[in-house]
């Protein structure tokens, strides 16, 4: 009895991080969009920390948040409706999210280190968490 407890307890950790995973994912995608949005529409509202090594046209980068973030909302949508897919998809998506943060941090940087953070939880989420097809809960 107690080993059922134990995988049961288990089991439900895992879905409640994925289902944090998926919340995460969407939250990322939206901070994203906006992030994308402001580089494209006021890129001087960025400013370059000097001596980076890694300069890099704001627009340009805009863009690649923005397309980013946008496709984080649909996998994060995904991974609420159960989708397999959706978790490999985004575990992509927050590695990506994470290496455009890395080298946006000269411009913004204490938001580019938070965004990294959360996207290295995501992504450590999503690979732990088990299948939840698999579940007795539902």
């Amino acid at each position: 009895m107690s080993s059922t407890t134990g995988s049961g307890a288990k089991q439900a950790w895992a879905q409640g991080g994925l289902v944090f995973a998926a919340a995460m994912l969407l939250m990322l995608g939206i901070w994203q969009i906006f992030m994308g949005i402001a580089a494209i529409a006021k890129g001087e509202f960025f400013v370059l920390a000097p001596n980076y090594i890694y300069k890099f046209d704001i627009g340009a980068w805009g863009w690649i948040h923005l397309i980013i973030g946008a496709i984080m909302v649909v996998a994060g949508f995904f991974l609420f409706t159960g989708a397999g897919w959706a978790r490999a998809v985004g575990m992509v998506l927050a590695l990506l999210s994470a290496i455009s943060n890395f080298f946006f941090l000269p411009y913004y940087p204490f938001w580019a280190i938070v965004v990294i953070a959360l996207d290295i939880f995501v992504i450590w989420a999503l690979a732990s968490a088990g299948d939840i097809r698999k579940s007795d809960a539902y």
